[in-house]
């Protein structure tokens, strides 16, 4: 390749690079060290690296460059092996993000080897999640590997009601999280929402074990409750902070990398289309480019480490958007143009999106399901139709390669094959009336004497 004024030649096992110095210093602490040395090295127009694969150093151009490379297992530890050997915080977060069944093991092994903290703690708790799935293969794993997945706290199926803030002294079933405690199939009383908090319209999302709760309502008029709220599952304890500066209800609120997303909603019955970002270090709430469209209660998901979101355009017409959080844009992705084809959920797995509509003639008893994949940038629907009554689909969590649904009636669960969602078991159903918000929660306080049955 051409070489610039400010390119640097880098050999890796014979193969030659031609990378933008100002890159390599960007995202890799081994080179910004390098070429900031002073150091003879740091002016040279050819840099040989040893003892590192070329295939690991090309991996890495990838991910720098915005691409999503599939990597087989011998690729996978050479991209470890190179996201450790040069700091390349970019490539680890990468290699988080695509996490699954099939590589989980070997890259929990490499980041043992390799000393990537935070891929080796993430690939533990997605093997602890799905440990009877993967129970067979873990022979592999040392005596020591296995003794730290098993130190985790798995993660739990949790339901929260649609509360608005009432009498005190009135014993409101609602105002509660619940959780499903799988061995004994029954719902149980997690923690008591505070008075005043209200999950009516509100934004609901979880970002490091903890639930926040934006911009629910209260009174016909729906007036937007002033503060917001956060629940610690670690502590089992509640805390406020700041709301949006938009006072806004029925906003989509998403976690990621440390921050909060209010996406959209509505103020005074007038649909929104600004969003905010709230930063957890710094407590403060700022304004981001707004939607394409106002709307109110978008379906959201986050796959290999992105943010979408489903649109509805008339007519019949869903629009997939990216939120590109190093831009501060939103980029279309998809749309879907189906009768009723107005998304009312979308869940994530690998790199396909899922998107739940209503059924044939404006169904909602039974639920279609369209699968767009990020890969391929196809759209695939899944045979048959699925049982959505009350609403059980339309909030749906994935935990490894199971979806968690439902409703009233019954809790099922749906294990993701390759082209459709088989049937895997039933539970319980959520013992309340209304609408939910589920979620994934690791709760370590559980134990004897802990929360109650929900009645």
């Amino acid at each position: 390749a051409a070489r610039g004024p400010d390119t640097v030649r880098i050999n890796v096992e014979g193969a030659f690079f031609a990378v933008d110095k100002a890159l390599l210093v960007e995202h890799s602490d081994y080179f910004c060290a390098l070429f900031r040395s002073g150091m003879r090295e740091s002016t040279q127009e050819e840099i040989q690296l040893q003892d590192l694969s070329a295939t690991g150093f090309f991996i890495m151009l990838q991910v720098l460059a915005g691409e999503s490379p599939t990597l087989s297992c011998e690729e996978t530890v050479k991209a470890v092996e190179c996201a450790a050997f040069l700091h390349v915080k970019p490539l680890a977060k990468y290699l988080i993000s695509s996490i699954n069944s099939d590589n989980c093991i070997i890259l929990y092994q490499a980041a043992a080897i390799f000393g990537l903290l935070d891929l080796f703690h993430s690939a533990a708790l997605y093997i602890r999640d799905s440990y009877s799935e993967l129970e067979q293969y873990l022979d592999c794993l040392s005596p020591d590997l296995l003794d730290y997945v098993d130190s985790l706290v798995p993660s739990s199926f949790v339901a929260v009601g649609a509360h608005t803030p009432t009498f005190e002294f009135l014993e409101d079933l609602s105002r509660t999280i619940c959780y499903l405690d799988e061995e004994n199939n029954a719902w149980k009383t997690l923690s008591c929402l505070p008075l005043a908090a209200s999950t009516f319209l509100a934004g609901m999302a979880t970002l490091e074990n903890k639930i926040y709760i934006v911009g629910g309502v209260y009174g016909a008029s729906k007036q937007v409750v002033d503060s917001s709220f956060c629940y610690d599952a670690d502590t089992n304890s509640w805390s406020e902070f700041p709301s949006p500066r938009q006072p806004r209800y029925d906003a989509t609120l998403t976690g990621h990398e440390g921050c909060l997303y209010a996406i959209g909603g509505e103020y005074e019955k007038i649909s929104l289309k600004s969003v905010e970002k709230y930063d957890v270090s710094s407590n403060t709430w700022t304004s981001l480019s707004d939607l394409p469209q106002p709307t109110a209660g978008a379906p959201c998901a986050q796959a290999m480490g992105r943010i979408f979101v489903c649109l509805w355009k008339p007519l019949d017409t869903t629009i997939i958007y990216e939120y590109e959080t190093q831009k501060d844009e939103w980029l279309p992705v998809a749309d879907l143009k189906r009768p009723q084809s107005y998304g009312h959920c979308m869940v994530a797995h690998r790199d396909n999106l899922y998107v739940m509509r209503n059924g044939p003639s404006d169904d909602f008893l039974r639920c279609v399901i369209d699968c767009f994949n990020l890969t391929t940038r196809q759209w695939a629907a899944l045979p048959g139709q699925f049982v959505n009554s009350k609403g059980a689909l339309f909030t749906a969590v994935v935990r490894g390669d199971t979806v968690y649904t439902v409703n009233r009636m019954l809790t099922l669960l749906y294990s993701i094959e390759e082209d459709s969602w088989r049937f895997k078991k039933e539970k319980a159903g959520f013992p309340r009336t209304g609408s939910l918000q589920t979620f994934l929660l690791r709760l370590p306080n559980l134990g004897p004497g802990g929360p109650g049955l929900v009645t």
